[in-house]
């Protein structure tokens, strides 16, 4: 009797509790996730307004990282508002529909930067392989063509996962261990079984974030090998450093992303460490995006400069 006295059918509310051991000093962490995220705001915010402005910056390349800019601004509006509530003010409550929408967008996103990522390494690839076609492949209606195909891949795959918990009726807690509704945090709520919704969340991780991380892979392999290939030592250095601020992306991104994705469902990392790392892998790649892109291309370099000369002159 006493499991169907603390069972809860159709919860209307969640509680997210933050960090687990760590709620004495919430109030202090969030003040670090807080500057992260302003400058994750100002960073991609820039990218926003010089990428469209700047015309020799209509680029396949730049206008993939203009929808990654877009991307990471709303993770950080997924995230970060209720985040810094429950640190700051100790609102922890939030309505469980809410609650899967927050999961929804956060994970599509997530899902939708990996599909940029992929499209931005096999520009990459376009252009040192076959510089000569690169923009007869990679014209204005192909870039929309990918960015819309990664839209739905995302919408549609992560989709079925509050879809799914909606089946679920009977919950052991309505605690979720965590600063954000995470899929895994909820699922494991539930007090009925969830072997549907472990394997569909296994299945989109892998649909998307499996799938994307190799052909990633094969595109830099076939690029260095295109590299090494050139006998002149300027060509492959210049060849390099056009690659460079994707790979070191590349690398925070996934090899975080897989951290948090099996540390959840397989390992036995302490709740305050997968919490932590699991929100950094949210907010500090939004965060270091722009300036790895930006301090790579002169012309953002010099409109970032202008921007904050001009700024700094109107208040003189």
């Amino acid at each position: 009797m006493a499991s169907i006295n603390t069972s809860y059918l159709n919860p209307s509310t969640v509680i997210l509790i933050g960090i687990p051991g760590l709620e004495h000093v919430q109030f202090w962490i969030g003040f670090p996730f807080f500057v992260v995220c302003l400058v994750a705001l100002l960073g991609n915010i820039i990218l926003l307004i010089i990428i469209p402005t700047e015309r020799s910056l209509h680029q396949p390349m730049y206008i993939f990282l203009a929808v990654l800019a877009a991307t990471d601004l709303g993770l950080c509006a997924a995230i970060v508002p209720k985040m810094l509530a429950i640190f700051w003010f100790r609102s922890c409550s939030m309505a469980f529909d809410t609650c899967l929408i927050q999961l929804f967008f956060i994970h599509a996103l997530q899902c939708m930067e990996s599909g940029i990522l992929l499209a931005m390494a096999f520009d990459r690839y376009i252009a040192i392989c076959d510089p000569l076609r690169h923009t007869s492949i990679l014209t204005p209606s192909i870039l929309s063509r990918m960015i819309v195909i990664v839209a739905i891949r995302a919408t549609v795959l992560v989709g079925l996962l509050p879809i799914l918990i909606k089946r679920l009726h009977i919950f052991h807690s309505i605690l979720i261990t965590h600063s954000y509704c995470e899929h895994m945090a909820v699922v494991k709520l539930a007090a009925e079984d969830i072997q549907v919704n472990k394997a569909c969340g296994l299945f989109v991780g892998f649909t998307i974030l499996g799938f994307d991380m190799i052909f990633i892979l094969i595109s830099y392999i076939l690029i260095f090998q295109a590299v090494f290939r050139l006998h002149q030592k300027e060509a492959r250095l210049k060849a390099f450093n056009t690659c460079t601020a994707h790979i070191f992306v590349f690398l925070e991104f996934y090899i975080l992303a897989f951290f948090s994705f099996f540390s959840h469902r397989f390992g036995h990392v302490a709740p305050p460490t997968h919490i932590l790392l699991s929100t950094i892998y949210l907010l500090v790649p939004p965060a270091l995006n722009p300036i790895v892109y930006g301090v790579k291309n002169k012309v953002i370099c010099k409109r970032v400069a202008r921007i904050f000369l001009l700024s700094h002159g109107s208040h003189q």
